[in-house]
């Protein structure tokens, strides 16, 4: 990367070791943005791109109790 970017971009699906976070922070290094499978997933859910939001309701079984018999 060294004279060829300003920054660069690491994604995964998955996780980042603690070894690497820290050489992407390095001082002196040009800087590498991490993106893991968890901020990945939110950022493809805000943009919805790919998937489409979903409401779930559940019953509020406490709202019923009194018609029971």
């Amino acid at each position: 990367m060294m004279g060829r970017a300003d920054k660069g971009i690491i994604m995964t699906t998955g996780t980042f070791t603690t070894e690497a976070t820290k050489e992407a922070r390095r001082d002196g290094a040009p800087p590498i943005e991490l993106v893991d499978g968890e901020t990945l997933a939110r950022m493809f859910e805000r943009l919805e791109l790919g998937v489409k939001p979903k409401v779930i309701y559940e019953v509020d079984e406490a709202f019923f109790e009194e018609y029971l018999l």
